[in-house]
């Protein structure tokens, strides 16, 4: 199975990658499989059953909204954000919704899903169940679909055969762990990226491979410029205010000073990461990387090294995409990037391995040293929970992006220190990620029931 840099990196919009992108992709794909059976034009009623996590912390992090628009026949990344509150409350006002844009029938949000949260469906616990009736009051399908993390979505069929989220054809150099990598770059003489390339390019022409990974790097430059201009209050109730512009307004105002300040850099990799999550927080666009939770920090590491360090133009920004989707794609495979399934380690602690390992890459570093520094990016968030306040993607969620972007680039400096010998291989500490989430307790994995959800009074 090979994932790709677009499987890792996908456009759409806040504020969760499993809870908003992911069930926005399952509605409207039931919807175009009944489409596909003919039929949709039999359909008088739906209802969908949410379940889990889902339940849990939908809400705030936009299911239930998600869900309307995916109805509706909207995708994450066409969506335009500005339209989405204006979209909802029609549906919400009429009770009555345009399935697919193509066909009208009686809807209410608040009662044809219902959010149930003391249930869970058997294979993952970001669980969708889709029901459709007839006229005559008869059910005319069902379908179970499950958010797996980072936007990918599986059927019931697809999980309870254990097969993968993207199925491609084959390519050149197939790789299923670290070791494996690791042995192909080393037998053929290439890169990481350099191999990467050479997969893509075996399904997809060059010129779609770069113009993705353009597309892709764009959409997190305008993204941080977007957070770093807009000010007020971010949605949801927490009345947690947006930091990123006058962080930015103080930068720009005190540059002569900070020439006496070596710590300075700091100030502005923390501002890349807080712009990117409080515009994932207020519901705008942003790319999943490789969630909608830990979107801060790839672009707030690529944004360092492409301001202080890249000499090669875009090839430096498309090598570190393709690394970190490579490194990315080995957690998919054999751990998991949910916060539902093994709390934030899985969302934070892999974007700052992956961030770790692909800076590491275009400094110069060796493979082994890439591997090293992304092993150092999980290692040191091991057992990091999932603990939304208020179900909301802003608290600790905003923050921990931007110790997680310069804990990425403190992990590439000691990698890039070294000669990429080292005690713990990545398979190793993707392995015990995964062992660790396995053993964490439910109430640490995106359900706000426990950690900083319980122990902090909401406002």
């Amino acid at each position: 199975m090979f994932l790709s840099v677009f499987d890792l990196f996908k456009v759409g919009i806040g504020p969760s990658s499993s809870h908003t992108v992911g069930p926005m992709i399952a509605a409207r794909k039931f919807l175009l499989s009944l489409e596909g059976a003919g039929l949709f034009p039999q359909i008088a009623k739906i209802q969908i059953n949410v379940y889990g996590s889902l339940a849990l912390t939908g809400i705030g992090h936009g299911t239930d909204v998600a869900l309307v628009l995916g109805l509706m026949g909207h995708t994450p990344d066409s969506i335009d954000p500005e339209s989405i509150q204006d979209l909802v409350a029609d549906c919400r006002s009429s009770k009555k919704i345009s399935l697919l844009g193509k066909q009208v029938i009686d809807f209410d949000p608040s009662g044809d899903m219902p959010f149930l949260m003391e249930a869970l469906l058997p294979h993952h616990t970001n669980g969708l169940e889709f029901k459709v009736f007839d006229d005559a009051g008869d059910l005319l399908s069902r379908d179970t679909y499950y958010s797996v993390g980072g936007g990918f979505v599986m059927s019931e069929a697809e999980m309870g055969k254990n097969t993968a989220p993207v199925l491609q054809d084959p390519v050149p150099y197939p790789f299923g762990s670290g070791d494996e990598l690791l042995a192909l770059c080393a037998e053929h003489d290439l890169t990481v990226a350099e191999l990467m390339r050479a997969n893509e390019t075996a399904l997809i022409s060059t010129d779609q491979l770069t113009d993705g990974m353009e597309t892709i790097w764009q959409a997190m430059e305008s993204c941080i410029d977007r957070g770093c201009s807009q000010r007020g209050i971010l949605p949801g109730g927490l009345e947690v205010e947006r930091r990123a512009a006058q962080h930015y307004e103080d930068l720009c105002k005190s540059q002569e000073r900070q020439l006496c300040d070596p710590t300075v850099i700091l100030d502005w990799i923390n501002l890349w990461a807080l712009a990117v999550n409080e515009e994932n927080a207020a519901g705008g666009r942003v790319v999943t990387a490789p969630t909608n939770g830990a979107a801060g920090i790839i672009p707030a590491v690529l944004r360092y090294f492409d301001r202080f360090y890249n000499r090669r133009d875009r090839e430096g920004i498309y090598d570190f995409l393709l690394t970190a989707a490579a490194i990315g794609s080995l957690y998919k495979k054999n751990a998991s990037i949910s916060g539902a399934e093994v709390g934030c380690q899985g969302e934070v602690g892999v974007a700052c391995s992956m961030a770790a390992g692909a800076l590491t890459a275009v400094m110069g570093g060796t493979v082994e040293q890439v591997e090293n520094a992304a092993e150092i990016g999980m290692e040191h968030n091991l057992g990091l929970t999932c603990d939304p306040i208020g179900g909301l993607v802003q608290v600790p969620c905003i923050e921990r992006n931007a110790m997680g972007a310069v804990k990425a680039i403190d992990a590439s400096r000691l990698a890039l220190r070294g000669d990429g010998k080292h005690m713990v291989s990545l398979d190793k500490v993707i392995e015990t990620m995964r062992q660790t989430g396995a053993d964490m307790k439910a109430i640490y994995k995106e359900t706000s029931k426990g950690g900083l959800a319980v122990n902090v009074v909401e406002c």
